[in-house]
């Protein structure tokens, strides 16, 4: 089976995470930034897009080269083999983006990548005329920083963090992998630990936990760019599926909770919950923060909290950091993880972090704001 060069996008701030979920796969990864490469064939781009939870996409890496002239990028790209991928009726639309770079009007570098593979298509298969583009979607990006041009197909369609789920959306939600890292950088273990989300929203975080404790793969349930290429099988797509499935815990039981103070905002999640079918997993409840009680011990709690900019007042977003400092500090044998852009967060808390990491949800700048379990004496 034919091996790919592949590069699998995430989020700043966490391809460390990303890198081991693909180790964890039995891959060997190389990690750079806002990207983690590895080589594996179409079985292994498949898996990939079926497990990953914090990536953003899977690329094929069709050519890399030096080009500072624009008839080098035409001929470096033409000389690729793109009609071992490409049929002769697939839609290949090229997006472009350039850095530092003798070669930086985007547009132009997105027009002469797509005539020089149009010119290879059309002499392969022999055609004068223009390609019909009719068939199935082939997504091209071509990216030149520092005059290193990398050619890429995109195997994934719109983002992984789609998983399919969330077919009820409050304010602003988090998306689904940046929810899956944040659980992931936690002390949580699903079989012995308590979970709460007590800002749960559209219920992602919550819903994301139950997944995890169930070694549900996030794409199963979803469609990809590559489930409509003529050299991919649909035999091999589902022996993928079907194993994935089979690695799925459905007998353990597991205490995740979530609450909102918005009751809409809950009746949103459990919509969310029961589209995967993981609403028996979850206790959702209509409840303030302030409301908060539990005898539960050695629990983790991992919420999104609205921050100034979402609820349009920093006042009110401030007296809520108080709130969750007054109900949570005092439980010392919980472990509290915070995500917000509000830098001031220790201080309306009234405790400073163990840890802060600095992560990008979407384009906004926040800080998980880490607050680890006080060691039990002996």
């Amino acid at each position: 089976m034919k091996k790919f060069k592949l590069m699998v996008t995430c989020a700043a701030g966490i391809e460390s995470l990303t890198a081991k979920e693909l180790r964890d796969l039995g891959y060997e990864v190389e990690v750079q930034n806002g990207m983690v490469l590895f080589d594996g064939t179409i079985e292994d781009i498949i898996k990939a897009n079926i497990w990953l939870r914090t990536a953003d996409r899977v690329k094929i890496i069709v050519g890399s080269f030096e080009a500072k002239t624009f008839d080098q990028l035409f001929e470096k790209t033409k000389a690729l083999s793109w009609e071992s991928l490409i049929p002769m009726d697939g839609k290949f639309p090229v997006e472009g983006r350039s850095q530092k770079s003798d070669l930086h009007s985007v547009p132009d570098v997105q027009a002469i990548t797509k005539k020089a593979i149009a010119t290879k298509l059309g002499d392969f298969y022999h055609r004068r005329t223009r390609l019909p583009e009719t068939g199935g979607l082939y997504p091209l990006e071509v990216r030149v920083n520092k005059n290193m041009v990398y050619d890429l197909l995109d195997t994934t369609g719109p983002s992984l963090f789609k998983r399919g789920y969330r077919v009820a959306k409050g304010d602003a939600p988090l998306k689904e992998n940046m929810a899956a890292a944040l659980i992931l950088l936690s002390n949580w273990h699903p079989k012995t630990m308590p979970f709460l989300d007590p800002m749960c929203g559209s219920g992602t975080i919550a819903i994301e936990a139950a997944m995890i404790a169930r070694n549900i793969a996030p794409g199963i349930q979803r469609e990809f760019v590559f489930d409509n290429w003529d050299w991919v099988s649909k035999e091999t797509i589902r022996k993928v599926k079907e194993e994935a499935d089979a690695q799925a815990d459905y007998d353990s039981e597991f205490d995740i909770s979530a609450s909102d103070v918005n009751g809409e905002m809950i009746n949103y999640a459990k919509v969310n919950a029961q589209e995967i079918g993981l609403l028996h997993d979850i206790s959702f409840k209509q409840l303030a923060v302030q409301d908060f009680k539990t005898d539960k011990q050695d629990g983790v709690v991992i919420t999104n909290p609205p921050y100034g900019q979402r609820l349009g007042d920093l006042e009110e977003a401030e007296r809520l950091y108080h709130d969750l400092g007054e109900v949570f500090i005092p439980m010392t044998t919980w472990s509290k993880y915070y995500l917000t852009s509000d830098l001031n967060f220790e201080k309306f808390y009234e405790k400073k972090a163990t840890k802060r990491r600095k992560l990008y949800n979407g384009r906004i700048r926040t800080d998980y704001f880490q607050y680890w379990a006080e060691k039990k004496r002996s």
